[in-house]
């Protein structure tokens, strides 16, 4: 299927809200712009990130099926089981036993799952063993260099 998952856990609902600061202003990516002084408020990244806790989860991905959408091997996702999956978000999906993270999408009037690396052919799912996870919401990876999430 071309990438693995590692279940990790659920969201811990019992924990408190871990508040970090959040900078006014925002950070460009074209042209610096002077920084501001301050701080804006405080953000809970749990409450930002994870709606409803009882039916989020994470997972660890493996592979590089997924890279054209910026999901690379070890990122860390978060996935909500409560969402309706739609064609062009991208699941949490077991076929055959198997799971894997693609885009869910139709080629002609079929189902299929579609990686967004264009090395892995669509998965047709018509005849197969299939069962939704989940819908994955966002995607946590390191941009430091030998730091690991």
């Amino acid at each position: 299927m071309s990438i693995h998952l590692t279940v990790l856990g659920r969201v811990d609902t019992t924990a408190p809200p871990l508040k970090l600061p959040l900078a006014a202003g925002e950070v460009r990516t074209g042209f610096p712009s002077p920084a501001d002084d301050y701080l804006e408020a405080e953000l809970d990244l749990v409450a930002h990130l994870i709606q409803p806790p009882s039916a989020t989860y994470y997972l660890r991905s493996k592979g590089s099926s997924m890279t054209g959408v910026g999901i690379y091997d070890g990122d860390l996702l978060i996935v909500d089981r409560s969402l309706e999956p739609k064609t062009g978000h991208i699941v949490i999906m077991s076929v055959d036993g198997e799971l894997t993270c693609k885009k869910l999408g139709t080629i002609g009037n079929r189902p299929y799952l579609i990686a967004s690396n264009p090395e892995f052919r669509p998965i047709p799912l018509e005849g197969k063993e299939c069962q939704v996870w989940g819908v994955v919401t966002h995607n946590i990876h390191s941009l430091a260099p030998g730091f690991s999430i």
